[in-house]
């Protein structure tokens, strides 16, 4: 009896160590996509390729990495696990944005234009919950999405389709960095109540004749819950993980706008602070020191590069527009 009870226990500890091992393989983040792979193998210049191989990329380097998809398992270990799930969502919700650009601006020459039919299918798809595990599960979404704007890349690189286009222009950059700008501010200040703070109201601040639908307070504290800070710090490094690999894309599709507008440093600046956010996180929980304390607090160092991100991108945003 006393040796079989061993056994069981040796059985449930031998478990233990194979599910941890494998979490911490699952965890292992994907490398950034290199600028080498956005470009046409054959040396062509088609306008938009690389925009579009970021995001096809980006989706399948989430699809394809160590255990794959795990925001919809339902299974141990990845039930367990917070920190990768979060880095995906972060991730995909950027590719989300960047597909509705793509359908809205890019692929668009006037307001009066039809959308691309793929691209529009292709946004429909990533929509999906990305919990979903029953049919349709978020993986068979994901990949048909992939699919389709394989497609239409194949169609921009066709000189015989003149239906299909993709305008690099700066009016159409411009309404992606204004979508950049809202989700970099959020993640700033995401991170940044994780030490708690006591937010002003300034929803209405800039014009005396605003209204809103309901009465709101002066100020009110804002503070992450200690449960919620890995989730929020991992979400935010998936989300410039995926952003920084459309950057690196923008300026590859965007070269020539940007030398015109003289802007070419100001998006190296952005690429530079969206690759400070990438380093190797050594401890192995996100501390929550307070701001000048005795131990780190990872969340505030990532809102300063993202901070920094970010005004580097209205930088941008305003030469473009005035430059």
């Amino acid at each position: 009896m006393q040796m079989t009870w061993k056994k069981g226990a040796g059985i449930a500890v031998l478990i233990l160590l194979i599910g941890y091992f494998v979490s911490v393989w699952a965890s292992i983040e994907p490398d950034v996509i290199e600028p080498q792979e956005l470009i046409v193998a054959n040396g062509d210049e088609v306008v938009g390729y690389a925009t579009t191989t970021s995001l096809i990329l980006t989706m399948e380097t989430l699809l394809g990495k160590n255990g794959g998809w795990l925001s919809n398992d339902i299974l141990p270990p990845a039930i367990f696990m917070d920190n990768m799930p979060a880095f995906e969502f972060g991730a995909l919700e950027q590719a989300r944005d960047l597909a509705l650009i793509m359908r809205k601006e890019f692929s668009r020459s006037q307001s009066q234009s039809t959308a691309d039919k793929d691209l529009l299918a292709a946004h429909s798809k990533l929509n999906i919950e990305h919990t979903s595990w029953l049919v349709p599960s978020a993986e068979g979404e994901y990949k048909e999405a992939i699919k389709l704007l394989k497609v239409y890349r194949a169609k921009i690189g066709d000189v015989n389709n003149r239906d299909a286009q993709f305008y690099a222009r700066a009016d159409n950059l411009n309404e992606w960095l204004k979508e950049v700008q809202k989700r970099l501010g959020s993640m700033s200040q995401r991170l940044s109540a994780s030490v708690g703070q006591e937010r002003l109201n300034t929803d209405l601040a800039g014009d005396s004749e605003a209204s809103q639908s309901t009465p709101n307070l002066g100020s009110r504290q804002i503070k992450t819950s200690w449960w919620q800070i890995d989730d929020v710090f991992y979400e935010t490094r998936g989300a410039s993980w995926a952003l920084l690999n459309f950057m690196k894309a923008i300026e590859v599709d965007f070269a020539d706008v940007l030398q015109k507008k003289n802007a070419e440093v100001s998006l190296q600046q952005i690429i530079r602070e969206l690759e400070e956010t990438q380093q190797a996180v050594w401890s192995p929980i996100v501390l929550n020191g307070s701001g000048f304390g005795l131990v780190a607090n990872h969340s505030l160092v990532m809102a300063n590069y993202i901070s920094r991100a970010n005004a580097a991108v209205i930088d941008l945003n305003n030469l473009l527009t005035k430059g």
